[in-house]
């Protein structure tokens, strides 16, 4: 981390010690791969300080490229990178994170529950919930600090996340003027409102305050947790592939230095001969798709794609210097997603690539997993099983378990659907966060889960879903009055490969003598076909 902040202090340098505007492009270009890389590494305090830095200094891009930006516009940026550079320094010198003690499975440990700082700043009227809410945290892993609404933020602390819990949803001069001051005093740091009116100049109020996050008083229950954990869930990075199809080598260096700079893999053909076969051995995200080239142009290629079903859907980018409006809008209507006009700007391009991928990933995505915990849904559950099953071989063994939570009807009942869905998404975290990457995990629908163990034994399996039932028996559900406790139950079974459908029928039937005999309880079918 800190060599990147380096990188980029020394290309400022660089532009302000007599640089033009390459120098400047150069600088701006580093302050996006920042981004991205706080992004990932999923410290959004950071990534908004870059981001701010990074719209600064492109609101500035047309000035500098005619002669040094005039000093008090240096001395702007120069604020801008000094206040991130601090944040940064201030992040790597503290305590190492420490992973939970108390909750890991032999599998593995709780690789993104990292221990970061909350601090929860509420009025008296709020203790009830922000107990049930300190609760809950600290059983993933975070420090919570409770502040009173006259405790002053002491400069260069560093949350991971502050939390306003007001008494009145409402927010007067006196609470903005606070949330000012804890976004001056903790710039890297994630600010939440909860409780917000549902109406939009109370959130702009909130937001130019410096609140990044309102989480309106209906849903509070429900969302708050979710939100917190989602800022330090690591996930595995997947490169991003760009096909370049483009007849000119100057402008195809140019491309691919850029994509490369933002950590984009690619490939380029320059003919579009053999896009078809290209494809399907490369299997790329975007194609960047130049107008004019020998033999076809590129409308006729991105039309050839829209028929063939596996491609109806990947964005076709054009980047050409094509400047006829006419010519853009008949490109598009014929199957393009977006028109870039050469030369092109190569953080834009950098922007527009990333948007599309990351759109065109998550509808692909969305036909597979569950909205509400991010799981495989039922169907592809299933799949993923059968997928698993079939590669296996005979001495191969597979441990399906299905769990259930107890008497989820009547937490419906007792404190609403939003809280019931926050149970449900805390057996998916503890799922999630227990299991390896080999494991399937779904949610087979409504309260019930599906997890697949391949390469253990049933005992082994046994052991390590019991020790996650006693973990979410453990685990705080906060509500607005307070917290409450639940349990799961589980049904397992584990043969020597036959097929998905067996299995999954002898660990239903186990999960049902679980239910008989008094549930919170693991039950094993007996290991025959």
């Amino acid at each position: 981390m800190a060599s990147r902040v380096q990188v980029l202090c020394g290309r400022w340098d660089c532009y302000v010690n007599g640089g033009g505007v390459e120098q400047f492009v150069e600088f701006t270009l580093a302050v996006n791969s920042l981004a991205e890389h706080f992004n990932r590494l999923r410290l959004p305090g950071l990534v908004r300080l870059c981001q701010g830095l990074e719209s600064a200094a492109l609101a500035r891009l047309e000035e500098a490229t005619c002669s040094l930006l005039p000093a008090q516009e240096i001395a702007a940026l120069q604020r801008q990178l000094d206040t991130l550079v601090g944040s940064v320094a201030a992040l790597c010198s503290e305590t190492p994170d420490r992973r939970s003690e108390c909750h890991e499975a032999p599998t593995q440990t709780v690789d993104w529950v990292k221990r970061r700082a909350v601090w929860i700043v509420s009025s008296e009227a709020g203790g009830e919930y922000c107990e049930g809410l300190q609760k809950q945290l600290r059983f993933f892993g975070f420090e919570v600090c409770l502040l009173g609404l006259d405790n002053c933020p002491q400069p260069g602390g560093s949350p991971l996340a502050v939390l306003f819990v007001p008494a009145q949803p409402e927010c007067g001069d006196e609470g903005l003027a606070r949330i000012s001051a804890y976004r001056a005093a903790c710039p890297a740091a994630q600010l939440f409102y909860i409780g917000g009116a549902a109406a939009i100049d109370p959130v702009v109020g909130l937001m130019r305050a410096g609140v990044d996050i309102v989480i309106p008083a209906e849903v509070q229950a429900a969302m708050v947790i979710d939100r917190i954990l989602d800022l330090v869930r690591t996930e595995e990075r997947i490169k991003h592939k760009v096909l370049v199809v483009e007849d000119s080598r100057v402008a195809t260096a140019l491309i691919r230095r850029t994509l490369a700079e933002h950590g984009f893999d690619s490939r380029a053909i320059a003919d579009p001969e053999p896009l078809l076969d290209v494809l399907k051995e490369y299997r790329p995200d975007l194609i960047l798709m130049d107008m004019h080239m020998p033999r076809f142009n590129g409308v006729e290629a991105t039309r050839v794609l829209r028929q063939i079903p596996d491609y109806q859907s990947i964005p076709i980018v054009y980047l050409s210097g094509e400047t006829d409006v006419g010519m853009q809008v008949e490109a598009l209507r014929l199957g393009g997603d977006q028109f870039l006009v050469k030369p092109f700007n190569p953080v834009l391009l950098a922007a527009v690539v990333k948007t599309k991928i990351e759109r065109f990933r998550e509808a692909q995505r969305s036909s597979q997993t569950d909205g509400l915990t991010g799981l495989l849904n039922h169907s592809a559950a299933k799949s993923y099983l059968k997928s698993m099953m079939n590669g296996a071989s005979d001495q191969d063994r597979v441990v399906v378990a299905m769990i259930d939570i107890d008497h989820f009807k009547s937490i419906n009942d007792t404190y609403g659907h939003p809280v019931g869905d926050q149970v449900i998404r805390g057996l998916a975290w503890l799922l999630k966060a227990r299991l390896r990457a080999t494991d399937l995990i779904g949610r087979y629908g409504g309260e019930e889960f599906i997890v697949a163990l391949p390469d253990v034994s049933l005992e082994m399996a046994r052991t390590i879903i019991d020790r996650i039932r006693g973990d979410f028996a453990s685990l705080p559900h906060s509500h607005p009055g307070g917290a409450f406790y639940t349990t799961f139950s589980a049904g397992m079974s584990a043969f020597p490969v036959v097929s998905a459908s067996a299995v999954l029928e002898t660990a239903d039937h186990a999960l049902l003598d679980a239910k008989r005999l008094g549930r919170n309880r693991v039950e094993c079918a007996s290991e025959r076909p």
